[in-house]
């Protein structure tokens, strides 16, 4: 296989940035790897789609099934999810949780934590009250929108 031509590869300033973007979540983007680990040592599997990392079945399906009753969750470039038919089903959802760690980093955990925790405490709804899961909900609702209107492919853009 040919190496790439120097005008086939992202400009430094686009390598930097990425470089930053993956640093800037890595914490949460650890935790997600473990989750990984644990779940390819009970015979779960793993994907690679577009700068994230998919593993699904084995503990993923256990601690999401029986723990966090979800089918995905993301932990920085990592979304773990119960099936590869609930990966396909949440992925741009859960996207949308890859770009928002991109930019809290190490914070979005814990804000993310504590806004559920803050909604709970009021008898709220902690997951679709939750301001970062409106952010991915109101992005599913566009999408459908736009391929209900024939507008878009319903793709999620990335900047990095």
């Amino acid at each position: 296989m040919k190496s790439p031509s120097p005008d086939d590869r992202p400009p430094p300033s686009g390598r930097i940035r990425t470089a930053c973007v993956l640093c800037w979540a890595s914490p949460a983007t650890s935790l997600g790897l473990l989750a990984g680990l644990l779940t390819m040592s009970s015979g779960g599997r793993v994907f690679r789609h577009r700068h994230t990392l998919e593993f699904c079945g084995g503990f993923s399906d256990w601690f999401l099934g029986r723990i966090a009753h979800a089918s995905a969750m993301t932990l920085g470039h990592v979304i773990i999810g119960r099936t590869p038919a609930d990966l396909d089903r949440t992925r741009l959802h859960e996207w949308v949780h890859v770009r928002q760690y991109e930019r809290w980093g190490p914070a979005f955990l814990p804000a993310y934590l504590l806004a559920s925790g803050w909604l709970w405490m009021r008898g709220r709804d902690y997951y679709r009250e939750n301001p970062f899961e409106i952010e991915a909900f109101a992005d599913d609702a566009r999408r459908e929108r736009e391929r209900r209107s024939g507008g878009g492919d319903g793709s999620v853009q990335f900047e990095t």
